[in-house]
């Protein structure tokens, strides 16, 4: 084991759970950000807007983004969220994280 310290630096982890109507304004959203990487998954699931379990392609279905960026882009792209949640489906929540940085 290398006794020579790993090259970390801190980042913030986002996680956004929403319809999958959303998708393409979600990406948009994070590209407007400057969010040059993330990822996009199909979800099953229920909670406060009832159970989303995909019976149907395209209806009634959830998506799972996630993507790592800096604390002031979080802040930024919670913002804009804010204003998504009054009239969709949506949940999003951050983690501090320490990403490898070679």
């Amino acid at each position: 084991m290398s006794t020579e310290a790993i090259p970390v630096k801190p980042a913030v982890l986002i996680t956004i759970i929403s319809e999958s109507v959303l998708k393409d304004r979600l990406i948009k959203l994070l590209k407007s950000k400057g969010v040059t990487g993330f990822t996009v998954n199909d979800v099953l699931g229920e909670g406060g807007h009832g159970r989303r379990m995909g019976d149907i392609v395209g209806y009634n279905t959830n998506i799972e983004m996630k993507s790592v960026v800096s604390a002031e882009v979080s802040d930024d792209i919670f913002q804009s969220l804010a204003e998504m949640e009054n009239s969709h489906a949506l949940i999003a929540f951050r983690h501090d994280v320490e990403v490898l940085n070679n």
